[in-house]
């Protein structure tokens, strides 16, 4: 047995659900991030720029690599079971989030399982494992090893397992045969992924704008407000975002995950109880979750916008309750939700708090929200 179906075979075993090998060279999609970089569609992902001349070649990331081993695990890409609540009532959390552990966590123990059974069949061969942190345009070194190709969601697709999957990454030292390269693209004339994004983000096929893009706010730009004319487009989405996904043909047959960790749970957080809890508390909770990325504030940031596109009246005082909170990331977006739902008393409300408050960025939201209400003096 040769090394490359060695690899392979204990790839399955282990619990991949894709293995292939690329070749060490420079990606073929580099001239095209660079060019997406220019046109500032990273947004506030500066650590993409920061390491924009590593990206050229996975060697920035192993000095002796001379192959890329590429993975990828499923996750459930099954909807809501009938008779859970309405995703709409708590507030919507992509899927690859909602298993047991965050990915990375568990990718990273796959593929040290995998190096260490290469390291034992092939004594003195040097391996690095990646998932997602370092510089390695991994989605064009999958498509190199025939992983799958781009569809026009950006998202990696294969033509069995559809695009609900992670990808992982091993580079070696050792020469591998490399697989085939995926070269085709098979979304044809479908645009349905185009079609369904609330803010635009996919600005023409293979080409996302992250400023736009729903999970890009809800998970990335965790220091800072949500553009005024993106929030009502969140809709219930309170972290990440499955649209695009979710209509690809590709996707009708995606298969169930293979591992625990990636089955769906129960909703692990609902709009409310991310501001019920506070700080402490929910970094004690999601600690060890994808929840985990933007934090507390962040998360409560979107929960206030979430409720505040359901228009319930009912979340009002809890929503009262976070104009006195410490973070005036969390206070702004409460201030523009709470004009939202609206109410006899929500002016009065905000304009006691435009007297004490010391945030110029929350008075900007206060005095938007009165003018919105009618009575901004």
């Amino acid at each position: 047995m040769d090394n490359a179906e060695f690899i392979k075979q204990q790839a399955q075993a282990i619990g991949f659900d894709l293995c292939g090998i690329a070749p060490a060279v420079g990606p073929a999609s580099w001239p095209d991030f660079t060019h997406w970089l220019d046109a500032g569609f990273a947004g506030e992902m500066h650590y993409l720029e920061k390491r924009r001349a590593a990206y050229q070649h996975p060697r920035f990331v192993l000095g002796s690599v001379r192959s890329v081993i590429m993975v990828a695990v499923c996750y459930d890409p099954q909807p809501e079971a009938a008779g859970t609540p309405s995703v709409s009532s708590v507030g919507r959390i992509a899927r690859y989030a909602r298993g047991l552990k965050d990915y990375h966590d568990v990718l990273r123990s796959l593929l040290k399982r995998l190096a260490d059974k290469l390291h034992a069949h092939v004594p003195g061969c040097r391996t690095r494992g990646v998932v997602d942190t370092a510089p390695l345009l991994e989605r064009d070194f999958a498509r190199q090893a025939g992983l799958g190709w781009f569809g026009k969601n950006t998202m990696l697709i294969n033509k069995h397992k559809g695009s609900y999957f992670f990808l992982g990454a091993i580079l070696t030292d050792l020469e591998l045969p490399p697989d085939m390269p995926h070269e085709t693209s098979h979304c044809g004339t479908c645009t349905r992924c185009l079609e369904i994004c609330p803010t635009d983000a996919l600005v023409e096929p293979y080409r996302l704008d992250a400023r736009r893009c729903l999970s890009y706010l809800t998970i990335e730009l965790r220091d800072q407000p949500i553009p005024l004319e993106l929030r009502s487009q969140m809709g219930d989405w309170m972290f990440g975002c499955d649209l695009c996904q979710q209509v690809c043909p590709w996707n009708r047959h995606a298969p169930l995950p293979r591992l625990e960790e990636f089955v769906v749970r129960e909703q692990p957080a609902t709009a409310r109880e991310i501001l019920a809890l506070g700080e402490s508390a929910f970094r004690e909770k999601y600690r060890e979750t994808p929840l985990a990325r933007p934090g507390w504030q962040g998360m409560a940031r979107n929960a206030a916008i979430v409720l505040g596109n359901q228009g319930n009246a009912g979340d009002l005082a809890l929503l009262r309750g976070h104009l006195q909170d410490g973070s005036p990331l969390v206070r702004g977006a409460c201030v523009w939700a709470i004009a939202e739902i609206g109410g006899d008393a929500v002016a009065e409300w905000l304009t006691q708090r435009a007297a004490i408050e010391n945030d110029p960025e929350v008075h900007i939201e206060i005095q938007a929200a009165l003018r919105k209400l009618g009575n901004l003096v």
